[in-house]
């Protein structure tokens, strides 16, 4: 066991994951390596708002400290506070961008351990006490696993994510699935209508036909999944006026968002935050993969078979290392693509409503 992982020398080791939903679904599995080695490790975790919400409640965090970056040099000096009397003894920094480099320095942690400097940008790796060996690009989990490397943990250990919901939030979740499951005795599927990079949405109006189809085909109950951001809202007031009898359930609550794809049978999401929390949920996702490589950033080892892949050519096989946009691909996605992918998905992994867990 490498000395960083000595009791002494990590007694308060911090986990940068500032933004990404998904790239902080990743990192879960390191927050649980250290505890698991060490049960009176205090486990730190920084991120901006949204994404803290994730790790709320996590078994092996025990502290989250929010960045609020947004509000310039008062965030970075409230960030600094936090850590005042309370440094961090080990920071592990998982962000490619100078942002997350600084962040950890505010941590105070004299070892700070980042990225190799080709997985980096604007001299980020500058700022780390060691980085990881360089190597291909991997897919986002497999690359954030490699942190076990210089801690000396092993790299095939056991990988689990441990989210956790409150009593509160079960019973919350409980009561809506209830009414949801009201409305029919179809499958409940839910739909996530855009990402934060326009390039890796799928079109408005196929979402509308994809309801459309869901509801009329397979009798399912369908639940519009996310946050509060323009194009969700427009693509789900798309949805409504059409016609098709569907639930919103959009809002601004990260944890509403999470028990919501905790519950649905199967998840339709492009390239966004709520395809990994279902991955690590054991939801049954679809993924639409145009603009990225969904052997990169799709879902991990579980639910390929329902990838529907415009990103890679016909002939070509899946390489987790490319990492160039392939732009203009999401129109490839017709919706009977979907269709098929959505009724494979539920007849393998989910047959019969599973109701909230």
């Amino acid at each position: 066991m490498t000395d960083l992982l000595h009791p002494a020398r990590s007694r308060r080791v911090g986990i940068v994951c500032l933004t990404g939903i998904g790239d902080v679904v990743h990192g879960l599995p390191l927050a649980r390596d250290l505890k698991a080695h060490w049960p009176e490790r205090e486990v730190v975790w920084i991120a901006e708002p949204a994404p803290a919400e994730v790790v709320r409640n996590h078994p092996a965090v025990d502290r989250v400290v929010v960045f609020h970056k947004k509000a310039g040099w008062r965030g970075a000096r409230r960030l600094h506070e936090a850590f005042r009397g309370r440094p961090c003894d080990l920071t592990l920094n998982l962000m490619r961008y100078i942002k997350g480099a600084v962040a950890t320095l505010l941590t105070g942690a004299p070892e700070r351990i980042g990225l190799p400097p080709s997985k980096t940008r604007d001299g980020a790796h500058r700022f780390a006490t060691r980085t990881l060996d360089e190597g291909p690009w991997l897919h986002t989990q497999d690359l954030f696993l490699r942190f076990r490397e210089p801690l000396g943990l092993p790299l095939d250990g056991p990988v689990a994510w441990d989210i956790r919901f409150t009593d509160e939030e079960r019973a919350a979740q409980e009561a809506f699935f209830n009414r949801v499951r009201e409305r029919g005795e179809g499958p409940v599927v839910g739909l996530v209508l855009a990402t934060a990079n326009p390039a890796k949405d799928w079109l408005p109006e196929r979402y509308v036909a994809l309801a459309r189809a869901l509801v009329e085909r397979l009798g399912a109950t369908v639940i519009l999944v996310g946050g509060p951001s323009p194009r969700e809202r427009d693509t789900a007031d798309a949805v409504l006026r059409s016609g098709v009898d569907v639930v919103d359930a959009l809002g601004d609550s990260v944890r509403r968002m999470m028990w919501s794809v905790d519950g649905v049978d199967l998840l339709v999401s492009p390239d966004t935050g709520p395809l990994h929390i279902a991955h690590a949920l054991e939801t049954p996702v679809v993924g639409l993969f145009g603009h990225t490589n969904p052997w990169r950033v799709g879902p991990w080892q579980r639910f390929h078979d329902l990838i529907v892949d415009r990103y890679t050519d016909p002939g070509e096989a899946p390489d987790p290392s490319r990492y160039d946009p392939r732009h203009e691909r999401m129109g490839r996605i017709g919706v009977d693509d979907v269709m098929a992918a959505v009724e494979a998905g539920l007849a393998r992994y989910a047959p019969a409503p599973r109701g909230p867990a």
